[in-house]
């Protein structure tokens, strides 16, 4: 576990910030917001897309690479798509691609056959704000929807995630922050999850809140934008390259600019599940010992699984049937959090599939225990709620390296302790979590950390 704390402090070292903020560098080129009422909504289009791409970091290429798969379909009679996109120089990967410039930038996109220039009007150079600010991200989301306002809004964040774990910088406190997307190396800061919710607390509510980045469909990220989006989409797992299907999701949304929220949610899930069902990439999937996830739930259904879930460990706690929870912890498909060097058996990685677990724990109860069919029909009642009510769509393909097969990941994730004693020093932080108050999870968390999984 110290060598896992050395990759992320690693992977999260700070370089020197840049000086400057969005509203002191702020480009004339950006649209006014209107001073006037809006208009009706029935003048307005029906979507806007609205993508905050840092790639300020060593990924670099890859946002350049999908801003220019945004314009493939570009914005139409009907979307709107329009990008904050941050570079920067002299990081790992560092590109010279399309003019080599460092910096942030906003454009509206438009359709373009170029696969390597960006071809759409560029709306505003920033300066280099800090993306790792959740104000910056908020900024864009308000400005946004005062220069392209719709009917309906969806928002997507794209850079590293490492779901709800807070990141330790070298020398701080682990109780200072919490930290877990949109990495901007250049300043070393990055977005909290508590501090997720604050972006739709100060900018508003969104109908479609999209994750580009690996781990953060979790029950504790969840919760603290439950609020904030009526369709939250993410993966459990690491997202692969070519990251998610952005032709498949925007042409489909060109072609049906009347979707519901959770219609939209759909066609981001089913066009992921195209992309990585094509031989080429089942090949990729295969050769890397990954395999690959992509839900879309209801915002307003955390409450409801944060209640049930509590009935479910506190009837299971009370059963105490610790044969049945190691067994489960064995099992239970478990996502890449941690390095294949020391953890091999993925026995150690503190990320699972909760609907998995408490399945496990069910079909390996002694029934013959005080308190065993109160536990197992409870959990019975929770993965129901997580089936029909709270998962719109799920896609789960391929195997993990451990040979896991990903047809029992079921739409969100939850921290499952590994092997007893793996408790990092992130968890103080943990209390802090609007799910950890709600659901009191982390109690079961201690409980499960005592149990060696089998």
């Amino acid at each position: 576990m110290k060598l896992l704390t050395a990759i992320l402090l690693a992977l999260f070292a700070t370089h020197p910030a840049s000086a400057g903020t969005a509203l002191d560098s702020l480009s004339v080129l950006a649209p006014e917001a209107p001073a006037a009422e809006p208009a009706p909504k029935a003048d307005l289009k029906e979507w806007t897309v609205m993508v905050y791409m840092n790639g300020k970091s060593n990924i670099e290429p890859f946002a350049l690479t999908d801003l220019n798969r945004f314009e493939t379909a570009g914005s139409d009679a009907n979307v709107n798509i329009v990008a904050e996109i941050g570079r920067s120089k002299g990081l790992d990967n560092d590109t010279t691609a399309d003019g080599d410039w460092a910096g942030v930038r906003r454009y509206f996109v438009t359709k373009d056959a170029d696969p390597d220039h960006i071809a759409s009007p560029l709306l505003a150079d920033l300066g280099s704000p800090d993306m790792g600010d959740w104000k910056e991200a908020a900024a864009f989301v308000k400005w946004a929807k005062a220069a392209y306002p719709a009917k309906k809004y969806a928002f997507v964040i794209w850079d590293h995630g490492w779901g709800w774990l807070d990141p330790v910088k070298p020398g701080q406190n682990p109780m200072d922050d919490e930290k877990s997307i949109s990495h901007d190396f250049v300043t070393g800061n990055y977005i909290g999850t508590r501090q997720m919710g604050k972006i739709f607390r100060e900018a508003g509510k969104v109908d479609l809140y999209v994750s580009m980045a690996c781990f953060m469909q979790m029950a504790e990220v969840a919760y603290e934008i439950k609020d904030g989006a009526d369709v939250i989409v993410g993966a459990e797992e690491v997202i692969q390259l070519p990251s998610l299907n952005w032709e498949g999701f925007l042409a489909a949304l060109s072609a049906n600019p009347g979707a519901s929220p959770e219609k939209a949610g759909v066609f981001m899930v089913d066009t992921f599940k195209e992309m990585y069902s094509r031989p080429e990439m089942q090949d990729l999937l295969q050769q890397g010992g990954y395999g690959t996830q992509l839900s879309a739930i209801r915002g307003s259904k955390m409450r409801g699984l944060a209640a049930r879930l509590k009935t479910w460990y506190q009837l299971a706690m009370a059963a105490d049937d610790r044969a049945a929870l190691a067994r489960a912890k064995a099992e239970v498909v478990r996502f890449e959090i941690g390095d294949p060097s020391t953890d091999p058996d993925k026995r150690v990685a503190l990320y699972g599939d909760l609907s998995h677990f408490v399945e496990l724990a069910g079909r390996y109860a002694d029934k013959a225990r005080p308190g065993a069919d109160k536990a197992a029909a409870a959990g019975r009642s929770l993965n129901r709620f997580i089936a029909s009510e709270l998962v719109i769509r799920n896609a789960a393909l391929g195997k993990d390296r451990t040979g896991k097969d990903f047809s029992s990941v079921k739409g969100l994730a939850i921290n499952i302790p590994g092997k007893p004693g793996t408790l990092i020093e992130y968890y103080p932080t943990y209390s802090k979590l609007f799910f950890a108050q709600d659901s009191g999870w982390e109690d079961f968390m201690k409980y499960l950390d005592a149990i060696e999984n089998r």
